[in-house]
């Protein structure tokens, strides 16, 4: 990181790996506390601000085993007291707080398609999941992690902000969503994408109330917030982590009267596709969902600054990955162009947005190494750093790395 001239780097605390157990009542672990120690001070040491994410996914298993984690709201304490082990542990010298990664995710990937840990979906569906309800329990869930993230925030300006100095916040992902016409009803399935998509999660944290499509549409199955927890929502960030990637074409999708297969992909009314008339909306990366659109980050981000009020930005992941082809000369596999023109030609956009009057303050990159990319495993490599993985100690920088380097000491 130094050598590329980084001055900042985003990182996660492992739930289970700080309390093992999942409760303060179950034990600390120490040596877990001492790791981040560890790699906290020597990123200071080095001029490098730690951004620390509390919550990547990782939820401690005995709490899944014993009351299902964040299908119930006993969550909300547990994570809570999680929250103020780190900012105790460590945030004298964290000033940037992120409470949860893209809940977005976490719901869609772990309750809907049951793709992801803890693989939950309709059994309709035929995915092999572990139980679940693709209609129902995405609303269970969500309404669960806002109400932790509003309760972990609450927590540090009232007992650590003063004292330490920092900042808390929440990152949240979202595509750009292009109308696949300029008919308005698909306009308006646009509109609804980006509703059940970031509105679901940063209308609640701005506004205190989901979206009104996310009313109107999921009805009874969308859980009231009380007086108490809509104003413990409202306001409860610093800044806004944004995530962006990818766009798609969006069209209308006619409402079916077929309640057997309800699911919260169905209930927005859209289609996504990644092509239009045979045409792709942008090249694609190794990962199928991820086509390139770099005007899309542009876009999002103005939609931001209108709808929710210019709130201060930081991008905490922008990337593209490339196949794994190891069977390749280590030169070759160090070759990677579209890499590089993918974070240029983002960053021109993102530089328009700030030109433009949104209040970005910073740039993430996914990633600075390869690493185990979730479903997709080792099969492809997202880093600016080529990573050995017979042998893990050998790290080799692609030329993008080199690009980077040079980029940041230019500007």
């Amino acid at each position: 990181m130094k050598e590329m001239g980084l001055d900042a780097y985003r990182l996660s605390i492992s739930w289970p790996r700080i309390l093992p157990k999942g409760t303060v009542e179950g034990g600390i672990n120490r040596a877990g506390i001492a790791y981040y120690n560890h790699l906290i001070d020597d990123l200071l040491a080095h001029g490098i601000k730690p951004f620390v994410t509390i919550f990547h996914w990782d939820l401690p298993q005995a709490l899944e085993d014993e009351y299902g984690g964040f299908l119930s709201s006993k969550i909300v304490g547990h994570f809570r007291d999680f929250a103020n082990v780190c900012f105790k542990e460590f945030g004298d010298r964290v000033k940037h707080w992120i409470t949860l990664n893209e809940p977005w995710t976490f719901c869609d990937g772990g309750y809907v398609y049951g793709a992801m840990a803890p693989g939950r979906c309709s059994a309709w569906q035929q995915r092999n999941c572990n139980g679940g309800d693709s209609a129902m329990e995405p609303y269970i869930v969500g309404p669960n992690l806002l109400l932790a993230h509003a309760a972990a925030v609450k927590l540090y300006r009232d007992k650590y902000k003063a004292s330490q100095k920092g900042v808390i916040g929440i990152t949240l992902v979202s595509h750009w969503f292009v109308p696949y016409s300029d008919a308005k009803h698909n306009l308006n399935a646009a509109q609804r994408a980006l509703d059940f998509t970031l509105g679901w999660y940063l209308d609640p944290i701005t506004y205190g109330d989901y979206p009104h499509s996310m009313r109107s549409l999921i009805r009874n199955r969308l859980p009231n917030f009380t007086e108490e927890q809509s104003l413990s929502l409202k306001g409860s960030y610093d800044f806004l982590g944004l995530n962006y990637y990818t766009a798609f074409y969006t069209a209308y999708a006619p409402y079916s009267v077929n309640t057997q297969n309800m699911s919260y992909v169905t209930d927005a009314l859209t289609n996504l596709m990644s092509d239009r008339n045979g045409i792709p909306i942008g090249p694609v990366a190794a990962s199928s969902w991820l086509s390139v659109y770099p005007s899309g980050i542009r876009s999002l981000l103005l939609y931001v600054k209108n709808k929710y009020k210019n709130p201060v930005i930081y991008i905490t992941e922008n990337g593209i990955d490339e196949f794994n082809n190891s069977t390749l000369p280590l030169e070759q596999q160090l070759v990677d162009p579209m890499r590089i023109d993918y974070h240029y030609r983002h960053l021109r956009y993102l530089l328009k947005a700030i030109k433009d009057g949104v209040n970005v303050k910073g740039y993430f990159a996914w990633s600075l190494l390869d690493n185990f990319e979730w479903a997709s495993g080792y099969t492809v490599r997202f880093g600016f750093n080529y990573v050995d993985y017979k042998n893990r100690s050998k790290r080799h920088p692609k030329h993008s790395s080199i690009w980077f380097k040079s980029f940041l000491s230019k500007h």
